[in-house]
């Protein structure tokens, strides 16, 4: 795979074949050709890379995500920025949390998010 278009899934063998990093500075390439200005390139790229990852592993919560999101008019890149900003958050609760049992409970609350996902309330968070 040489070229990365968040507007096309990528072929799920040939994603998952590539190396992390190899994932991660395709979706780098895509956003600086595109020259999408992004405060952090890389940290966006990986974003990407999570979210394509759980798409070609069928994780069912990211994939009927995609599917809803885009369905009600997100278009794929928008819909992978909002399956990613769920990440994202949980990133951010898993790193401020005291809980102990984070890693036990934070898969559950992902999947829950995802799910919850709708394309008004990203559209309407990100000002549209």
């Amino acid at each position: 795979m040489r070229h990365y278009d968040p507007e096309s899934a990528p072929n799920p063998a040939a994603w998952l074949a590539l190396d992390e990093q190899e994932r991660i500075q395709l979706a780098e390439a895509h956003h600086r050709a595109a020259r999408i200005k992004l405060p952090n390139v890389k940290a966006h790229a990986a974003f990407h890379a999570i979210v394509e990852n759980q798409i070609a592993e069928g994780h069912a919560p990211a994939v009927r995500a995609m599917a809803r999101l885009t369905r009600d008019g997100l278009s794929r890149h928008d819909a992978l920025h909002a399956i990613g900003s769920v990440v994202a958050e949980q990133f951010f609760e898993a790193l401020n949390t005291k809980d102990e049992d984070i890693a036990r409970t934070a898969q559950a609350r992902y999947d829950s998010a995802v799910e919850r996902l709708s394309a008004k309330d990203w559209k309407s968070r990100q000002g549209e």
